[in-house]
């Protein structure tokens, strides 16, 4: 029920009354008392810390004081997505061509639209690195980074992965002074373990909350392609993306990328990438400008109890084989479809998410484990894992995250991608199947689905082709692409 003005004085008055007992209280107490020795300071590490966080309040604060150093501001400066406008209603010719609903498939006349700005957050991870949310800097034409206390550093862009939502800056202005955060091994997270979030949310400043570490392990969300998320209470609002997850020993446990909200903002189900997934990924872009991931060459599905009894398995558990792709690394080691993965180098798999993680952080070439339950009898294939087909197109370059990055993901036209594709035989070429926003390929209006053909009038039947040629070539390069049955022409430019 509401509580009137009265109500809220007298409780006031008796608020003050009682402070004042206690107060008073204290001080005959005081009197009493023996003085105690003054205990040593104790370093707080490990599991102590949860309970010290109890009898020692300023140590939250010390850890605040510790990170927020650390975590900067990241500003970007985009263009803004333009979408071919509606067709109008009232104009029965266009109709007739058209339909009766949806966009013109080409785009109309219109006037230059303003660049659209973002803010996210990011955190010194190096001497001269800043890790932070691919989303935070993706399509950006300009990064403005800024410290607490207002500190502008210049930085440029390393490279991003898409996929797992993280990005790596380069700060090129002076480093001296600069505090990075110490990683975290993010493993020995415990459900319940405090943890603060600090970034930038709505652009207000630098902002420090507080919660605990509420699950590990979130995957299957459908939020990144590769998922391994720390799931946190602490309040995460829009700007914290590329922020710190810090745990109490203040290094960095977790990256924050996303909330699940009805609304827009903090409902207190927060999602981090754990450190010891954003570290390998931060190197990879760093030597490489490119994550390398594993690549097995299987469908995959998760076992539930229906499907173990139907197809006679001991338990629910583990990750199903529905499929597997020809002259892949898990054809080529005698993987079959039917077979159950139960584990990889001895770890245990129990859903797609895990093992999709695995076979990418353990890279290209590598070698693994991977036992299976075949009619229920167990069975061990020794794979080298090769490069993800769709990764295969990036360019590699001697100066990381150069900008002759064309910006498409690639698959070779063999008989599988042409059936998928539903592409004619005479075809020849490369299948696009992913564009980054900005990049030159989507500025020259290469969509996924295309088929690249030619380059500079040269034919383009593999990956490492297309990266060889457009890595040769500069200015404007002409791509002969096939799309609905017909080839054009693209002036693909060199950023």
């Amino acid at each position: 029920m509401p509580i009137t003005r009265e109500q809220s004085s007298i409780r006031r008055s008796l608020t003050y009354a009682a402070l004042l007992l206690l107060a008073f209280g204290c001080a005959r107490r005081q009197e009493h008392a023996q003085p105690e020795p003054a205990s040593p300071p104790t370093k707080i590490t490990g599991n102590s810390a949860l309970a010290s966080a109890s009898e020692n309040p300023g140590l939250l604060a010390e850890v605040a004081e510790r990170a927020l150093p650390a975590v900067v501001s990241v500003a970007s400066t985009r263009a803004a997505k333009v979408e071919s406008p509606e067709l109008p209603l009232d104009n029965p010719f266009l109709r007739r061509f058209f339909g009766p609903s949806g966009p013109l498939p080409f785009p109309m006349p219109h006037g230059q639209a303003p660049d659209e700005h973002g803010l996210g957050s990011g955190v010194i991870v190096g001497k001269d690195l800043i890790l932070t949310n691919a989303h935070v800097v993706e399509g950006a034409k300009e990064l403005e980074v800024t410290q607490g206390d207002r500190r502008t550093l210049q930085a440029k862009l390393i490279g991003a992965d898409a996929k797992s939502d993280l990005a790596v800056l380069r700060i090129t202005s002076d480093t001296q002074g600069l505090t990075p955060l110490e990683f975290a091994d993010s493993s020995r997270a415990r459900l319940g373990q405090l943890v603060l979030a600090v970034g930038n949310p709505f652009g207000i400043g630098q902002t420090v909350t507080m919660g605990i570490i509420s699950a590990k392990g979130r995957a299957d969300l459908g939020i990144e392609a590769y998922e391994d998320f720390i799931q946190t209470d602490a309040a995460i609002n829009p700007g914290n993306s590329g922020g710190a997850l810090v745990d109490l020993e203040g290094k960095l446990i977790g990256i924050p990328t996303a909330i699940l909200s009805r609304s827009g903002g903090y409902m207190g189900v927060g999602f981090a990438i754990p450190s010891n997934m954003a570290k390998p990924i931060m190197t990879s872009l760093v030597e490489h400008g490119r994550v390398m991931r594993g690549y097995l060459g299987v469908a995959i599905q998760n076992v539930d109890a229906e499907l173990a009894k139907a197809l006679s398995l001991p338990s629910a558990e583990g990750v199903l084989i529905s499929d597997v792709s020809p002259r892949s690394p898990a054809e080529k080691a005698g993987i079959q479809r039917g077979d159950v993965i139960v584990s990889i180098d001895g770890q245990r798999v129990q859903t797609t998410g895990q093992l999709r993680n695995m076979v990418a952080a353990a890279g290209v070439n590598a070698t693994v484990k991977v036992e299976a339950l075949r009619s229920g009898k167990a069975h061990t294939f020794n794979v080298k894992l090769g490069s993800m087909p769709d990764e295969a197109a990036a360019p590699a370059s001697s100066t990381p995250g150069a900008s002759s990055r064309l910006g498409v993901g690639v698959a070779p036209l063999d008989a599988a991608t042409r059936e998928q594709a539903k592409l004619p035989a005479d075809v020849r070429g490369v299948l696009v199947t992913s564009v980054e926003p900005g990049s030159p390929a989507a500025t020259a209006g290469i969509r996924p689905g295309d088929v690249i053909e030619q380059v500079d009038k040269q034919p383009v039947t593999s990956p490492e082709q297309l990266s060889e040629k457009w890595g040769k070539s500069s200015g404007s390069t002409a791509f002969l692409v096939w799309r609905d049955g017909h080839t054009f022409f693209a002036a693909v430019k060199h950023p």
